[in-house]
């Protein structure tokens, strides 16, 4: 036991080691030198060789910084910063649920944790089942890394059904987008329709680019913003073709249409994609409830005769 506290506190120093060096050592630094390396190549005459040059650094150049760098990088990922701003676009897209915001997500997950870790160990330590500490310890650390990855969990389904509600409306809503600009609507009034029309996902960040056009935010800036709000391929083409048209000056109408007959066909490709998929994913509760009961439904009738049957024999 000592020995491998021993190992695995060694290990730690070490990764702590490598993790320091790569944050201390930049990318740039290294370009530097082998920058340098090439010029005195090219001074002294010599063939450059790719694999010459690369021997000629020094083992820690070679591989202890590169090893060190992306650890580094790693461990930059998840500094408070840079995870408050990941939190921050995944509520953006989720359309920021119940109004949370990113130290809100942050908190839930270390109550969370907490909360499923602390559970676990209160049952198996006060509960009938005793275990041993170590594996107590394990348990706890397990559901509690699963409580800490949870809120997250929460937040990209909350994403994928609002991204999932915006590509089932935008057929529609192009197509209302289309009569209206037809009819002889501006392009921001038609929006305003559609967003007075719904209360949906999609009305509601139309209702939002006419605010901030209405506040001074030039009009494509307002769809591109919306477009990385939404986060939808869909969205994105869709934006980018209202923007090259009126900088082009090709018929609005026109591209709305062209738009919403591909939107159309692309909802209906998902539909026959998620209709393909039914049978796959039927055959897991079949599996696992239904075929087991039709088993005991008919095979106990079965084994209740060769049971009697066995147990006659036995007395006579």
């Amino acid at each position: 036991m000592t020995i491998i506290l021993i190992v695995g506190a060694v290990i730690l120093i070490g990764a702590a080691a490598l993790v320091y060096i790569g944050i201390r050592n930049p990318q740039t630094a290294n370009e530097r030198a082998l920058a340098a390396r090439l010029e005195e190549f090219n001074k002294s005459g010599e063939t450059i060789n790719l694999e010459k040059i690369e021997l000629s650094q020094p083992f820690s150049e070679r591989v202890i910084f590169p090893v060190a760098r992306r650890l580094g990088e790693i461990a930059i990922r998840f500094t408070p910063q840079n995870a408050l701003q990941s939190l921050a676009r995944k509520l953006e897209l989720a359309g920021s649920p119940a109004r949370l915001d990113p130290t809100m997500i942050l908190a839930m997950q270390f109550i969370a944790m907490a909360i499923f870790g602390g559970l676990v160990a209160l049952v198996f330590t006060v509960g009938a089942t005793k275990w041993p500490l170590g594996r107590i310890i394990l348990a706890s650390l397990a559901f509690g890394l699963l409580g800490f990855f949870f809120p997250q969990l929460w937040l990209s389904s909350k994403i994928a059904k609002r991204q999932k509600d915006i590509r089932k409306a935008m057929p529609d809503a192009l197509d209302l987008l289309t009569i209206c600009v037809e009819a002889g609507l501006g392009f921001d009034a038609a929006m305003s329709k559609v967003s007075e029309k719904w209360e949906t996902d999609l009305s509601l960040a139309f209702a939002r680019v006419i605010q901030e056009i209405q506040l001074g935010k030039l009009r494509r800036e307002a769809l591109r913003d919306m477009a990385d709000r939404i986060g939808l391929a869909e969205m994105t083409s869709f934006v980018a073709a209202v923007i090259q048209s009126e900088q082009l000056g090709v018929s609005l109408a026109k591209v709305l249409r062209i738009q919403s007959d591909q939107m159309r066909v692309k909802r209906r490709q998902l539909a026959e994609e998620e209709a393909h998929k039914a049978p796959i994913k039927m055959l897991i509760p079949m599996g696992l409830l239904i075929f087991p009961s039709l088993m005991i439904v008919l095979l106990t009738p079965a084994a209740l005769r060769i049971f009697k049957s066995a147990l006659g024999g036995m007395f006579k």
